[in-house]
């Protein structure tokens, strides 16, 4: 139920109003035709536009300080996700040469120390036969 006067000449201009393609006899399928030609040559007219200029005519939509603070954000997160890239290359780098650097004679060392290890059992074997090598290591034992 309308309150107010717009309201009610509202209603009285939608219940009146008619579609002018049927005054002209032209039917629904007619019109689409014309509408779709018509759009066709309206779109032609129009200057190409490239994304960035959209943007640019996007952004003068929205008030000064809005379009400054939100530049500032995002520069100040490229410049945070540059440097904490950059520190992160640079730790890893730190890390993983100072771990070669301070493992890599212990590594060295120990295999040295293995080889000589098993020189000297292919020593004993060769010297004393291949049976004086297993003496060291205690076989099953018989109940």
């Amino acid at each position: 139920m309308p309150n107010t006067d717009s309201e009610v000449e509202y209603l009285e201009n939608t219940v009146h109003y008619q579609d002018p393609d049927r005054e002209r006899g032209g039917g629904k399928h007619g019109s689409t035709r014309t509408r779709k030609a018509e759009a066709e040559e309206n779109f032609d007219d129009e200057p190409d536009e490239t994304i960035s200029e959209r943007l640019w005519g996007l952004a003068e939509m929205f008030p000064e300080p809005l379009r400054e603070f939100t530049c500032a954000l995002v520069c100040l997160t490229t410049r945070g996700v540059r440097s904490i890239y950059r520190f992160s290359c640079s730790a890893s780098w730190i890390f993983f040469t100072t771990s070669i650097i301070l493992f890599a004679p212990v590594i060295f060392e120990t295999e040295r120390a293995q080889m000589e290890e098993i020189q000297k059992q292919e020593q004993k074997q060769v010297l004393l036969g291949p049976g004086s090598a297993m003496t060291g290591i205690s076989g099953p034992t018989r109940i």
